[in-house]
């Protein structure tokens, strides 16, 4: 049988680093061209997994059975509804859009297409984490969970090229490692039924959640933190005690992993977990968290 084409849209550091190489890679799917919102960029990027650069996103996707997104999420929306209704599967970015409209016009265009979907939450795919997350969920009995995760993108001295991402530097942390957190606390903890949020320094933020199995859980996130304080870490406590989530690696293999969840969703039909409706949910409850969140108090000053 012929190989499903999976076109890559978007040509950042992590198209170039991670996407581009897992589905040039992949032994069963066809990296089908590159599209990007600078044809320079696209040329160079496609040219390096020898296939074609196109100048059109509608003659990439109608050249492909799938599309994979590496773009800022409202960029991504409105091209993923495009494809979507076009009848090509997704295989999305996190998160799927910052606006709640947004997302939602994506569930409609995959819900009216009948395509497949996946969203790229890592820990839902690596290897060392998506097993813990699942035998964690199967095991239940959890009072709480705690999140940590600060990034130093914007901390002194970095030299990460993701630094020059704007739709990070503007939504901040919520919004970039927030998917994270929400994409192991919900099929383990349960969907979240109230939240409060509060903001901390530069882009720091923090949550608590209230879950539908009746735990609780609280997450700190952001990008802005001293290299030397940065760090990511996920604990459960429960009936077995205090359960840490493994370390995790290798991006090009976990989203390898995710174009398999996809192919398989594409060829049975069945929804994979982390697809777009989780995508929607995670954009809801970040988009309820920004909502809440204390405005800094203008001119304060101490005595």
């Amino acid at each position: 049988m012929t190989k499903p084409r999976i076109g890559l849209i978007g040509t950042g550091p992590w198209a170039e680093r991670t996407q581009a190489p897992a589905l040039a890679a992949h032994p069963e799917a066809v990296l089908s061209g590159v599209w990007g919102r600078r044809p320079e960029a696209a040329a160079a990027l496609a040219g390096a997994h020898g296939v074609k650069a196109y100048d059109d996103v509608d003659a990439l996707i109608e050249a492909s059975d799938a599309v994979a997104f590496a773009l800022p999420p409202d960029v991504q929306a409105p091209l993923a509804a495009r494809a979507a209704a076009a009848g090509r599967h997704l295989l999305l970015d996190k998160p799927v859009a910052t606006t709640v409209a947004g997302a939602r016009d994506v569930v409609a265009a995959v819900e009216g297409s009948g395509v497949a979907s996946v969203v790229f939450c890592t820990l839902r795919f690596a290897a060392d984490t998506a097993p813990w997350i699942a035998e964690q969920a199967a095991a239940g009995g959890w009072l709480t969970g705690r999140a940590h995760w600060l990034g130093s993108l914007f901390g002194h001295g970095s030299a990460s090229p993701y630094a020059a991402s704007p739709w990070r530097r503007e939504r901040g942390g919520l919004w970039d490692v927030g998917p994270h957190v929400l994409s192991v606390l919900l099929p383990v903890l349960g969907d979240v039924t109230d939240l409060t949020a509060l903001r901390g320094p530069a882009d720091t933020v923090h949550l608590a959640f209230r879950h539908a199995s009746g735990a609780s859980s609280t997450a700190t996130v952001g990008l802005s933190a001293p290299p030397e304080a940065a760090g990511a870490s996920i604990d459960l406590y429960g009936e077995r005690g205090r359960v840490a989530m493994p370390a995790w690696s290798d991006a090009v293999g976990s989203f390898g992993s995710a174009v398999d969840a996809l192919l398989e969703s594409a060829r049975t039909g069945d929804p994979h977990a982390c697809d777009v409706r989780l995508g929607l949910r995670i954009t809801e409850i970040l988009a309820q968290a920004e909502e809440r969140l204390e405005e800094p108090r203008a001119g304060a000053t101490g005595s």
